[in-house]
């Protein structure tokens, strides 16, 4: 398996301590650095930041929101990361969810699996570097009724860039496997993860004639460990309401992705009275519905045999690249939680 992390602009309180982080985790062998936008910091500026602070590791978006950029300027982003870069950048998009779209940048959520597919339609167009011109549901280049006709970038892609999507429902996941070079991954338990997620991603792969030989499965999950029994007890009575949080809280009243992964992968019923009283306002409420086992199944943490065993358990249940969310209230402990990690990753995918 191959190790990565996400960044995000807030993590680690400054810039500076960011950048930091992303330095030293590539001395420590990291292999990609995942950069996220969510309601945050936009990804291209950061990225282009770090593409001039590292030299071997790969940088991709995690994620870029379909709808937030037209389909062309989320090619020439990629381009020009790519080119800057030397070729190290990988391109990640996501459908994003109601309350981010909506409620932050007044786009309409409405139809986000047509806007994935013309997206990444056009995106290949561009990146292939013949003039642009398309008609969809969704988008028309050149737009009718004018006098325009189409174009090429003048910019060209220096190198090949592959491109992951975000997904967690079953049509978005179909689609990534018919459409996309990667998947990333969340919400992820090994356990139900053949039904719940697999088989979807596997019958686009079918559709497009591929399989996963060639495909790059990244999951990620918080990582952290812990000295002892107690002290393993405390990490997961701190995580639950963070777990509750996306069971309950993100996404909208009436759509939360999170809630129905979790819900296909066995824990249906406890997912909907946390959702329940989430909404409700009983926050305590909610995560106390959260349960020891929800945790640990969701996340490495444990002591470094845990961690490792269940790095063996992710290996087997077909990810590729596991990413990595080091715990730790410093850059130090951060930094000493994922130079751990990392190893034991190379232990597990050497066969551990």
């Amino acid at each position: 398996m191959r190790t990565s992390t996400t960044v995000e602009a807030s993590a680690l309180g400054s810039w500076s301590r960011q950048a930091d982080f992303v330095v030293e985790a590539e001395k420590l062998g990291l292999d990609i650095c995942w950069v996220a936008e969510a309601w945050g910091s936009d990804a291209p500026s950061t990225l282009g930041y770090y593409a001039a602070r590292t030299e071997r590791m790969l940088l991709g978006s995690a994620v870029m929101q379909v709808g937030t950029r037209t389909p062309v300027a989320l090619a020439q982003a990629a381009i020009t990361l790519s080119n800057l870069s030397g070729g190290r950048f990988l391109l990640g998009l996501g459908p994003s969810g109601p309350q981010v779209m909506e409620g932050l940048h007044g786009v309409a959520f409405a139809r986000p699996l047509a806007r994935v597919r013309e997206t990444v339609e056009i995106v290949r167009q561009v990146l292939a570097g013949g003039k642009i011109s398309y008609s969809g549901s969704e988008f028309r280049i050149p737009l009718p009724g004018g006098e325009t006709v189409p174009m090429r970038l003048s910019l060209r892609a220096e190198h090949a860039v592959p491109l992951y999507l975000a997904a967690l429902s079953p049509a978005m996941l179909r689609l990534t496997g018919e459409v996309a070079d990667g998947w990333l991954g969340t919400s992820f338990v090994p356990e139900g993860a053949a039904e719940a997620y697999f088989a979807p991603l596997d019958e686009g792969l079918v559709a497009a004639g591929r399989d996963r030989s060639a495909f790059d499965v990244c999951q990620g999950a918080e990582v952290a460990f812990a000295r002892d029994e107690e002290a393993l007890g405390a990490m997961i009575a701190s995580r639950k309401k963070e777990l509750a949080f996306s069971l309950g809280g993100m996404g909208s009243a009436s759509t939360n992705f999170y809630n129905r992964a979790y819900s296909r992968q066995g824990w249906a019923e406890v997912a909907a009275e946390v959702r329940e009283r989430w909404q409700a306002g009983d926050r305590d409420g909610a995560a106390g519905l959260v349960t020891d086992e929800m945790v640990l199944a969701t996340t490495l943490i444990g002591t470094e045999e845990m961690v490792r065993r269940r790095l063996r358990v992710w290996r087997d249940a077909g990810v590729d690249t596991v990413r990595l969310y080091p715990a730790g209230e410093t850059l130090d402990e951060r930094l000493n939680t994922l130079g751990r990690a990392i190893e034991l990753v190379r232990e597990t995918g050497a066969g551990g």
